[in-house]
């Protein structure tokens, strides 16, 4: 359920920052690279016949076949919760399910290009209002570990795709780095992951690559920062399994040891090296270890 829900508001951000980006409405181009983070080129084709910004959009918000959209997401959310009602509380019950109703309700109509942030900035309202409801209700044993597990590995999964978005698939070119355009890009990028007035406090007269990179990702006092996300997947594992129903569990620690070692780079070790292959990497890394969850935790012999 955790994992579902910030997936849904994290690719809100994803096409909210795009649109930002995107220099015309028929660019594929300018659309194309979010089907590529998600590796949904055949799919999408198999129903669209050109990646504008209109198909992309329907895609990722209403589209139900989709595994990847906020329709599915949120539905897929909601089949969780229900599964587990016994354990969630009436509030939260509640709101999923009038947030489902309202995701389920949108169009085509409701996809136009010049109200997109605003119906993403209500997809992501609507996430967070869910997030604040189980955080003040739900019961702290090992549900609520499980429900952070989920939090935080999704959001530093969908954090690198988001920073991917900038850096690889939409700088026009090596000659635009430093420029207005450059700049004006890092500063939308900053804002989408609210991560701004943050990153002005550490750097009020400053704004490059490395700067901008290695805030959101690096940055141990920034929430929805990797660093911050690994940190607190290690601190919720440990705690959860101290747990006496969990006492006789191993679980592989290689794939988050891996996770550790990619956060203790520093941002202009990872510039030099190359940010699209260092977040390839910590995708792969991210992957391995949500397989390890549910191999060790639910699936297991």
């Amino acid at each position: 359920m955790a994992r579902y829900m910030e997936r849904a508001e994290n690719l809100a951000r994803i096409l909210d920052v795009n649109e930002t980006f995107a220099r015309d409405e028929q660019g594929a181009n300018d659309w194309l690279p979010i089907l590529k983070l998600h590796r949904d080129e055949e799919a999408f084709f198999e129903r669209y016949k050109r990646a504008t910004s209109e198909n992309v959009v329907r895609f990722y918000i209403i589209d139900s076949e989709n595994p990847n959209s906020i329709i599915y997401s949120v539905r897929a959310a909601r089949e969780n919760a229900r599964s587990i009602r016994h354990l969630i509380s009436l509030e939260t019950w509640a709101q999923l399910n009038v947030f489902y109703n309202w995701v389920a309700s949108l169009t085509a109509r409701n996809l136009r290009l010049s109200e997109l942030s605003r119906l993403c900035g209500r997809i992501k309202e609507g996430v967070q209002l869910h997030s604040g409801i189980v955080t003040g209700t739900l019961f702290r044993d090992q549900v609520w570990s499980f429900y952070r597990l989920g939090v935080f590995t999704e959001l530093a999964d969908q954090i690198t795709r988001l920073v991917d978005i900038k850096y690889h698939a939409l700088l026009p070119s090596w000659q635009d780095v430093g420029s207005p355009v450059d700049i004006a890009q890092w500063n939308a990028l900053l804002r989408s992951v609210s991560a701004y007035h943050g990153y002005r406090r550490v750097f009020p007269a400053r704004m490059t690559p490395t700067t901008v990179a290695g805030f959101i990702l690096l940055s141990p006092r920034f929430p929805r920062s990797l660093t911050h996300c690994v940190s607190n997947i290690e601190a919720t594992l440990d705690e959860l399994l101290t747990n006496e129903d969990l006492q006789d569990i191993s679980f592989p620690r290689d794939s988050l040891e891996t996770l550790k070692q990619l956060t203790s780079r520093s941002p202009e070790s990872v510039i030099t090296a190359g940010l699209h292959e260092y977040l390839d990497e910590v995708q792969v890394a991210l992957l391995d270890f949500g397989a390890q969850v549910a191999a060790t935790f639910f699936y297991a012999d």
